[in-house]
């Protein structure tokens, strides 16, 4: 009994989630209202305050959770596979409402008034571990700071995902992620990694 009302518990709170991700996503902090979100996630009131608090609340969980749940692309740790990372998290931001919201919550969280930069931590953590494995792995170029370069990457990534949603709607956010790339590499890669290093159109066949 008591293992059901807990498993009931857990999948409530998914669907608050995914319905607070869904509407977050189309209307930001601003535009979202509890009431959008118990109707998306089917929930009473008393369902939907057991679980959160408050709508900021809610927004905060959505903000620091956004990399839950994503299958990062398998293969040998280090630069092709952070390569691989970041196309992949191109394509989530095109698709992915939980990952979509997260980040437009960071940018917002102001409005809720939060100032916490876990969601960006997380990601700096992510392709940080990827760098040092490229470093031992001697695909670095030796004056490369790891933890700068990780720090730099997500700073970068962060402007460059921000000014194609602007731009394109993300349209072409897996180019210019290409092109961030083929600008950063020479200045943190070995000369012979460099040149092995493919992009996910080339290994599907779609672009050279």
């Amino acid at each position: 009994m008591v293992r059901s009302v807990q498993e009931r518990a857990v999948k409530t709170r998914e669907a608050i989630l995914r319905a607070a991700s869904e509407v977050f996503d189309e209307f930001g902090f601003s535009g979202a209202s509890v009431s959008k979100i118990m109707k998306r996630a089917g929930v009473t009131q008393g369902g939907m305050y057991f679980h959160f608090a408050s709508k900021e609340a809610l927004a905060h969980a959505v903000m620091v959770e956004q990399g839950n749940g994503l299958e990062l692309p398998p293969g040998e740790d280090g630069l092709q596979r952070l390569v691989d990372i970041t196309l992949y998290l191109a394509g989530e931001l095109q698709t992915n409402p939980a990952l979509r919201a997260g980040v437009r919550l960071a940018i917002e969280q102001g409005e809720f008034g939060v100032q916490d930069d876990a969601p960006y931590q997380y990601w700096v953590q992510e392709f940080a571990g990827q760098l040092r494995a490229a470093r031992d792995k001697g695909e670095l170029q030796p004056e490369v700071d790891v933890d700068d370069l990780a720090w730099m990457l997500v700073s970068s990534y962060s402007g460059t995902q921000l000014l194609s949603q602007i731009s394109t709607g993300r349209a072409d956010l897996h180019q210019r992620v290409i092109t961030l790339w083929r600008y950063l590499l020479p200045g943190v890669a070995v000369p012979d990694v460099r040149a092995r290093i493919t992009f996910a159109e080339q290994r599907d066949g779609t672009a050279a």
